[in-house]
């Protein structure tokens, strides 16, 4: 055979080599294929100098899933952190990181008690760190806020869009691949991420135990992923009971607009909410913001199981008066159901018990004055086995009192006026 015909035979056989591998590389990198199971990439030479600690770190980048519903081919990274020593069943703490802050720098953070103190995992978790900032547009709160008009319009509405559905199969996909403890995953952001851990973390009950938010860089996010302005198509949406949600923010912060209607649509949709404000500003510095108000980490969220059933606290007596939205020069700091704890007894099919209680002065040091009693409303979520439907008639007693509950339509447990103490008393429902 002529070398020249030998060599061109090379050449479009090498140039077929490349052609295969660059269709491999697109695949792999960015999804594109429907019939690839979408896997994440190690790319160890970029976890140097991210964390000070001996724990293991490990960086992924990754395309997109056609199902995400992004226009055009993209690459994200999302950083996993291990325990400092392995065990089954291990929780798992989720960082949605601020506008001012990309994936890396979101993890450098943790080298510094006090830098972003949210960023900061328990050393015996599992951390996830995942990545908005590395393709414009691709925000958490999906342009929600006053201030991001031009995309306002585009993200608004209940339909979830490409970066939260990123969010979730980057959570599953850690979840599944690692020793979690499925029931015990937990959502945390700053600014933008405290504002994307309500829009995201209010709406996925299935896959976050609890969510806590650093001054949330609004709630418009929320708002309308939840539908808190229309409970018709709420309705409509059929959402699994919501995480708890712990909430901190400063009423001196002009991102902290519109507080006052998400509090009310909590409370109205009986929606679990632990609130906590001051004029701390924008702050993200723990102990700057202790010096407000203490009791921002009272409330021990990440114990908090998912297959477990929780009270919702509404309309209690002991509430402070919110400074949203026309007493925002208010200085004072204030907090909504910070005092109320609970224990499970047992949940059956026909016999529900849960221990009620007001936490004490002695469990409690605060600035704030803890009563020694309250009344509150308290309807009962994430029921495991006992089910109800409109129309139920169900007896309950508490203490020394009891009564009998017709369902509404909402289908949910709701008893009004309970006088709460320090002392515990027992809530036991009979269907």
């Amino acid at each position: 055979m002529p070398t020249a015909v030998v060599n061109f035979c090379s050449i479009v056989l090498f140039l077929g080599m490349i052609r295969i591998i660059f269709i491999l590389s697109v695949t792999i990198i960015f999804g594109f294929s429907e019939n690839e199971k979408w896997e994440p990439v190690l790319v160890p030479e970029k976890k140097a100098g991210l964390i000070n600690s001996a724990r293991e770190i490990e960086v992924f980048q990754h395309g997109i899933k056609k199902e995400w519903g992004y226009n055009k081919p993209q690459t994200d990274t999302f950083i996993v952190i291990h325990p400092d020593s392995p065990k089954k069943n291990t929780p798992l703490y989720v960082v949605l990181h601020s506008a001012g802050h990309d994936v890396f720098s979101a993890v450098k953070c943790t080298k510094q008690v006090g830098n972003h103190d949210i960023y900061h995992s328990p050393p015996s978790f599992y951390a996830l760190y995942v990545d908005c900032r590395a393709n414009k547009g691709d925000w958490w709160w999906g342009g929600m806020h006053a201030r991001d008009a031009n995309l306002k319009k585009q993200n608004s509405g209940v339909s979830i869009r490409p970066v939260e559905k990123r969010v979730i199969d980057t959570v599953k996909w850690v979840t599944d691949n690692y020793d979690i403890d499925p029931n015990r995953v937990y959502l945390s952001g700053n600014s933008m991420g405290g504002s994307g851990a309500l829009g995201i973390g209010l709406r996925h009950g299935n896959i976050f135990a609890a969510i806590k938010a650093n001054v949330p860089a609004g709630i418009e996010h929320a708002d309308q992923r939840m539908s808190f302005s229309d409970f018709k198509k709420s309705e409509n949406l059929n959402l699994p009971d919501p995480p708890i949600t712990l909430n901190y923010s400063g009423q001196n912060d002009g991102w902290s607009f519109g507080h006052d209607r998400f509090v009310k649509a909590m409370n109205e949709r009986k929606y679990p909410l632990y609130f906590y404000w001051g004029a701390f500003g924008h702050a993200n510095n723990h102990e700057r913001i202790l010096k407000v108000n203490d009791l921002i980490n009272s409330f021990d969220w990440i114990n908090v199981r998912k297959n477990q059933a929780y009270p919702v606290f509404t309309n209690a007596s002991c509430n402070s008066k919110l400074p949203w939205p026309d007493n925002l020069k208010d200085k004072k700091s204030g907090q909504l159901n910070a005092f109320f704890r609970w224990r499970s007894i047992s949940d059956t099919e026909k016999v529900f018990k849960i221990s009620l209680f007001m936490i004490s002065s002695d469990q409690l040091k605060t600035e704030f004055r803890i009563p020694e009693k309250a009344t509150a409303d308290v309807s009962l979520r994430r029921l495991q086995r006992i089910k109800f439907n409109e129309g139920d008639s169900v007896k309950w007693s508490f203490g020394k009192v009891d009564g009998e509950t017709i369902i509404g339509s909402d289908e949910i447990f709701t008893v009004k006026n309970l006088n709460l103490t320090s002392t515990p008393q027992t809530l036991s429902i009979n269907k």
